[in-house]
This record gives C-alpha cells, structure tokens and sequence, in this order.
C-alpha cells in the first residue's frame, strides 16, 4: 500500500483548501451577500451543532436507507441482467438499442411517472434511485461480459472446461473490474437522485432538510446538509471502493 508523507497529503488537499479559503472570503469581504452564501466556517459551527443534538442522524439514515434500497436493486438487477445479455451475443444485439434508449430517459424526467404508478410514499424514491443507478451497473457488466479476453476463453476450452465452468470461473472474475465500476458510478448517481427524490412528498433525509432549510432562509443548515451529502458520497465511493480491491485483488498484484 502507497504511503503519503504530510507533504503529499497538504499537496492533494490544496485545491480543496484554496477553494475554501476563496468560500470563506467572499461573503467575509462582501463580494456575496452572507445571507446567499455562508461562509463555511460558520457551516462547520452549525453541522456540528446539528450533529451533537442529534438532529442530522434521523437525515441522514434516512438518505442512506433509501441510497442503499436503490443501489442493492440496481446491483442485483444490473449484475445478473448484465452477465446475461453480455453473455448471449444475439440476446444483447436484440436489447442493445432498447437499452441505450432507457438509459437516455432521466429519471427526474420519469418522475411524474413513478409518482403516478407508487405513490409519493417511499417506493416511488426507491424507484426513482434504483432508475438512476440501474443502468452505469447493467451496461458496465454488459461490456465486461464483452470485453473478456478470448485467449483466456479459448485457453480454458482447450484444457476440457466446460461452458458451465467457464462462465463462473473465468469471465466473470475477469468482468469484475468492469462490474465494480458500474456499481461505483450507480452509487454517485444514487446520491444525486436521493437529493431529488426527497425534495417531493419527503419529511425526512439530507435532500428534504436542503429544500426545508432553503425554504425558511436557513443558509448556514442548508449548506451543513449539503456538504453532509458530500461526505456520504464520498464514503459511499470510498466503501465499494476497498470492496472492489478486495474482490480483483488479482488486478492490483
């Protein structure tokens, strides 16, 4: 495993310190007015306020069960959907142009939709993030599939491995790297959608306390909660992440 010195670390992290040093000096200096744009150490004093009295936790669990919801169904459905249509090449040229189409229809487009067919109730926001990530999870495997060496493919056939054998022992483990990077890209795109999906017939979650807070002129909260869901995106992509170098550690030897 790499090591970082301090130096490396103030290095990779002095893009994000200018950024808030221009963030704190722009309304401190009146460039933009305080009551737009807080500045973030006063969004630091009241995430922390937040946190210690605990009103950030029932949020953020909420954001990330309904994160988590999407991401699972999107990640079953995109994996095994995937696997198949990668695999089977007539299969894959059949779907090929439905899928490309789907995935051009926005989900906050599909919105009225869902609220339409489930609700405003929790099915709907489930739907609306499982849409969202579906389809990086489901083309990503596909191409996995596809992208398969074919010397590996032939090498195993000509030692006697059977077809049954084949798929599970060598191309998926060889479409993982794809796989996980489908799930990576599905789990950014949950985030986004969890935002608008709480900002309709939600009382509860980071993208709910963003609108709420915007609404009663809350500056420094609605920024709180915005860079909360920075912080859960980023652990997010951090989780499957490790997941990732753990199951293709072959790929990082």
């Amino acid at each position: 495993m790499k090591k970082f010195s301090i130096k490396d670390i103030l290095f990779r992290s002095s893009g994000l310190l200018v950024f808030l040093l221009l963030w704190e000096a722009a309304p401190r200096l009146g460039l933009v007015r305080e009551t737009f744009l807080s500045p973030p150490t006063k969004v630091a004093v009241t995430l922390a306020q937040m946190a210690v009295g605990g009103e950030l936790t029932p949020h953020i669990l909420a954001s990330l069960s309904r994160i988590l919801k999407g991401l699972f169904w999107a990640g079953a459905v995109g994996i095994i959907l995937g696997l198949l249509v990668g695999y089977f090449k007539r299969v894959n040229q059949a779907l090929d142009m439905l899928f490309q189409t789907f995935r051009q229809i926005s989900a906050f487009a599909l919105f009225p939709v869902f609220i339409l067919f489930f609700g405003l109730g929790e099915l709907s926001k489930t739907v609306i993030i499982f849409w969202a990530s579906l389809w990086p999870v489901l083309l990503n495997t596909i191409a996995g599939v596809r992208d398969v060496d074919q010397i590996l493919i032939r090498s195993a056939k000509s030692m006697g491995a059977s077809k049954s054998y084949i798929f599970p022992h060598i191309i998926i483990p060889a479409a993982l790297p794809q796989i996980f990077t489908g799930i990576r890209l599905g789990g950014s795109y949950c985030v986004m959608a969890v935002v608008a999906a709480e900002m309709i017939g939600a009382s509860s979650g980071l993208g709910y306390l963003v609108m709420y807070s915007q609404q009663t002129f809350k500056m420094p909260q609605m920024y709180a909660s915005i860079i909360c869901l920075a912080i859960l995106g980023i652990t997010l992509n951090f989780i499957l992440q490790s997941l990732e170098k753990y199951f293709s550690s072959w790929k990082h030897v």
